[in-house]
């Protein structure tokens, strides 16, 4: 993060204390000079002398600005003093909230006090930016200063985990993550601290697929931000302001489930992007040896006795899996009637086993070890003493997923394939990690991020911390809701609590943090909120905001935040600059699939 151009020029002179509002350590007023402008969002300076000489200096963000006529009685006088008749002049004043007092000598600033805008240094300390040993770039001031984000509160040492909160395509929380993402990378932060070859992002791309133009350059960005540029009357770019390159994402793999049905030829299941784009498929047996069945059930904490079920075929399925490593299974206790037979398009290993090679197959075998073998007993060994009523249940259960998940479970794979289309979430020289659901049905998006998420756990459980991982998720509320218990909601409690530790840090969005397990919410230690419904800007997990925060969260405009941070102790509102990366088709500066294009000429020769 680079420093503003005149950042060593002392702030201007905006007012001075009022003495007709009480000022206190923590808030205060001041009038504003005549020819001076001050806006809410604006940080401000104050040096106070304490009885014995020794100055203190408090640092602040005016939060309410205010002009009314003084010299005058009722309402209606307004249009005599505008006519010239009455006598009176205008008061504007502006509150502040103190965010640090230095030293902490918690006296009043005494009424006539000097206020002066915070630039350079007096910013540095109004941000609590001295204390922050590596910080990167959390976007623009309301005056085009740049707001140090203090990474060890991000990347675990000291805190972790992201939170932003936002209506719907509104609130843009997904592209603020990005951007966060894009000065992570590209703001120097990693290169000071030598980490920039072993820290990661997994984004999952749950709505359309803006995400799967990362890498593109954007053909728009030049036009936007030299509109603004223009109109904020800088001499340079917010890019360059923030000190960021305008550039796309680089070392990007992108995976998307394949499309449905079986075969040799496994493509993704894409529709705006022809190349670049990796299918992934989990094998069957890879299902049962990883324990997975349970990612099929979203509400599998709704019932004890299905949980019981549940639990009971996991190991059972885990056993059946073991010793083997070919993408199917084959049982030896399992001979279908002709029906089931040629409706599930069986086939045999040379020892007459019967091949379970589909999703479909597993569930049927499920189902005749639970309900039909034994005359409709099923196995004992399986079905444990449970209620036929619960056993149907869960079968049931298995029938309404089995059209969503078959395509992303297969043992119709070859072992190369199996190998080549499993998804490696730390391949070597992939820094960003872009996996497509949002083409999946809910069961379906739930078992895709819940079993990776549970792989990447683990996998740091095994190994410690020796990158760390950034994970994108939005919608939080339909992952781990208030309510209710799941797999991937443990999955997020796990990593809200001690993945931090382990190096996966969460950046996490949703709607309405209302409707979002607290726990997961509470353990963010930078909070950020865009554009709010007013009613949900009232509920207690917007209590951070001040209430004239709250008030504005209901009219913020795209592209505009409040981050929280604990350097800080009250919200400062910050703008970011237009994507650098292409966010749909549309907006690529080079045709999609011309890379492609290339490639094969070279290749032929031509």
């Amino acid at each position: 993060m680079t420093a503003v151009p005149g950042d060593a020029v002392p702030g201007e002179r905006l007012g001075m204390v009022l003495g007709t509002e009480d000022a206190t350590p923590v808030t205060f007023w001041f009038a504003v000079l005549p020819g001076a402008s001050v806006q809410m969002d604006d940080l401000v300076a104050v040096r106070t002398l304490k009885p014995d000489g020794q100055p203190v200096h408090f640092y602040g963000i005016v939060d309410h600005v205010r002009t009314r006529h003084e010299g005058v009685t009722f309402d209606s006088d307004v249009a005599d003093v505008v006519a010239g008749l009455l006598p009176a002049s205008v008061s504007y004043a502006a509150r502040v909230l103190v965010t640090r007092v230095d030293p902490e000598d918690f006296i009043p600033p005494q009424p006539g006090d000097e206020v002066r805008h915070a630039r350079g240094d007096d910013l540095r300390l109004a941000l609590s930016a001295d204390k922050m040993d590596h910080a990167f770039a959390g976007g623009l001031l309301a005056d085009g200063q740049v707001l140090p984000v203090n990474y060890q509160f991000v990347n675990g040492e000291s805190g972790g985990h992201i939170n932003i909160s936002g209506i719907s395509g509104v609130a843009t929380k997904t592209s603020y993550a990005l951007f966060l993402l894009h000065s992570i990378f590209r703001g120097g932060v990693l290169a000071q601290r030598r980490e920039g070859h072993n820290t990661r992002a997994l984004i999952f791309n749950v709505k359309g697929e803006d995400l799967l133009f990362l890498d593109k350059p954007n053909a728009k960005v030049q036009k936007k931000e030299g509109d603004v540029r223009a109109r904020k009357g800088w001499p340079e770019g917010r890019y360059d302001r923030l000190g960021l390159p305008v550039e796309p994402f680089r070392d990007v793999q992108f995976l998307a489930p394949p499309k449905a049905g079986a075969g040799d030829v496994i493509v993704p299941d894409v529709e705006q992007r022809s190349e670049g784009v990796t299918p992934f498929v989990f094998s069957l047996r890879e299902f049962c040896q990883k324990r997975m069945l349970p990612y099929v059930f979203s509400d599998a904490g709704s019932s004890l006795n299905i949980g019981f079920v549940i639990g009971n075929m996991e190991e059972k399925l885990a056993r059946l899996a073991a010793g083997d490593d070919a993408p199917y299974l084959t049982v030896e206790d399992w001979q279908p009637d002709t029906e089931v037979l040629l409706e599930e398009d069986l086939r045999f290993d040379d020892m007459g086993k019967t091949r379970i090679e589909t999703f479909a197959q597993l569930i049927s075998y499920l189902e005749y070890k639970l309900l039909e073998q034994n005359d409709g007993e099923g196995d004992p060994r399986w079905v444990l003493k449970q209620n036929q009523g619960t056993l149907r249940a869960f079968v049931r259960r298995l029938r309404g997923v089995q059209k969503h998940l078959a395509p992303l479970v297969r043992g119709d794979l070859t072992p190369g394939q199996a190998a080549k289309y499993r998804p490696n979430l730390l391949a070597s020289g992939v820094q960003t990690s872009v996996v497509d659901i949002h083409k999946l049905g809910a069961h379906a998006q739930s078992f895709v991020v819940g079993v990776l998420l549970r792989d990447l756990f683990e996998h740091k459980e095994r190994y410690g911390r020796q990158d760390t991982v950034f994970v994108v998720l939005d919608e939080l509320n339909k992952y781990a809701p208030r309510e209710g218990d799941s797999p991937i909601k443990d999955v997020l409690l796990d990593i809200a609590e001690r993945g931090r530790s382990l190096g996966i840090i969460l950046i996490g969005a949703q709607q309405t943090a209302s409707e979002v397990e607290r726990r997961i919410v509470s353990n963010a230690a930078i909070r950020v909120v865009g554009r709010l419904d007013l009613a949900e800007a009232e509920r207690p997990e917007y209590r951070f905001l001040p209430q004239s925060f709250r008030a504005r969260a209901g009219i913020l405009q795209p592209g505009t935040m409040l981050v929280s941070q604990p350097d800080v102790p009250n919200p400062v509102l910050v703008n970011y600059p237009f994507p650098a990366w292409a966010t749909r088709r549309d907006e690529v500066a080079e045709p999609v699939g011309q890379q492609a294009e290339d490639d094969g000429k070279d290749w032929l020769g031509l």
